[in-house]
């Protein structure tokens, strides 16, 4: 079996009582490799997890280490489409807005370069229930 793929999580919150911060625990309880993205808490940790404040930083940081797969969105909609643009210049094989999150002209700019798009569903949500889409 291949490694599971790494993912960037875009708006994770050092709060335990929010969404980002709970799925995200899940998804690390699983195996998964996490990027923390969230220019807030730049240079801080999150469970367990270097910070970064953009996607481009954390692959910068992190070249020849690590190759994020999926950047998991957890901002509003509204601010999808700068989040994509980042994800299209780093060459990154999903992107995925959770549940709530909805954005259709960012949704085809990243199916036109190539991304998968899942776009309002809980990646914890699926995971769980064995729902891959095939790329988890």
């Amino acid at each position: 079996m291949s490694a599971k793929p790494v993912i960037a999580v875009v708006g994770l919150s050092n709060r335990p009582d929010r969404p980002s911060y709970d799925v995200t625990a899940y998804m690390q309880r699983q195996g998964y490799r996490i990027v923390a993205v969230n220019p807030m808490y730049a240079g801080q940790q999150i469970l367990g997890e270097h910070c970064y404040a953009s996607l481009t930083e954390a692959v910068e940081a992190l070249a020849g280490q690590v190759r994020i797969d999926i950047v998991d969105c957890f901002r509003k909609s509204a601010d999808i489409p700068p989040v994509v643009d980042e994800a299209i210049a780093i060459g990154v094989a999903c992107v995925w807005m959770q549940q709530g999150i909805v954005n259709h002209a960012a949704a085809a700019k990243a199916e036109a370069a190539g991304l998968k798009v899942i776009m309002d569903r809980c990646i914890k949500v699926d995971h769980a229930m064995g729902i891959t889409h095939g790329v988890l």
